[in-house]
């Protein structure tokens, strides 16, 4: 998204989005979310992963997030995997990511039930 573009909503997106300009709203990205030094986002973010190096005010859930050293972050971080290179800025607090499902498995050996739990992922 170009710079001097200002986009308020819910975009849901497949494939990586780069913002240089202002995103007021919610971002669904199923893969990476590259916030400019120019850009800012503020809202709820949900995607694979999110790189700040602009301006974030809000809720990211990611599975890996990275601000770089022009990022400026404020609110909630969702992740297991937070970086902050020298000089990104960080308010905020930080919780767990989602937990992956744990899934119940049944095998049969030798005539006997047996039951295991495996992490899904």
């Amino acid at each position: 998204m170009s710079q001097g573009c200002q986009v308020t909503g819910q975009l849901k997106l497949e494939k990586d989005l780069q913002v240089d300009g202002k995103i007021e709203g919610q971002i669904h990205a199923d893969q990476t979310l590259l916030i400019s030094e120019q850009g800012s986002v503020y809202g709820d973010v949900y995607a694979s992963r999110v790189v700040i190096n602009g301006t974030f005010d809000g809720n990211c859930h990611a599975e890996k997030i990275e601000i770089l050293s022009q990022g400026k972050v404020t609110g909630t971080l969702y992740t297991d995997d937070l970086s902050i290179e020298q000089g990104g800025r960080f308010n905020g607090e930080t919780k767990p990511g989602k937990a992956k499902p744990v899934v119940d498995i049944t095998t049969a050996t030798d005539g006997q039930s047996e039951k295991k739990q495996i992490n899904a992922s």
